[in-house]
């Protein structure tokens, strides 16, 4: 099981994102072993389901999201 342990938005305004591309975060998982993983996913598609810092991540771990 994948816990959310960060959401990182990293937009300064310093890269300009492509028309049409949504913003992304990068969020580190954690599991019970301690071993991580970071993902980059849009922002929408994190509020849309309802997670945060602390959340289980929902999604398998061999998919993106």
């Amino acid at each position: 099981m994948w816990k959310i342990k960060q959401i990182f938005d990293g937009e300064y305004g310093c890269e300009e994102r492509q028309p049409g591309e949504k913003q992304k975060c990068l969020v580190t998982l954690e599991n019970e072993t301690g071993a991580k993983r970071q993902l980059n996913v849009e922002d929408e598609w994190l509020t849309a389901q309802g997670l945060d810092e602390g959340s289980i991540w929902p999604v398998q771990s061999s998919d993106p999201y």
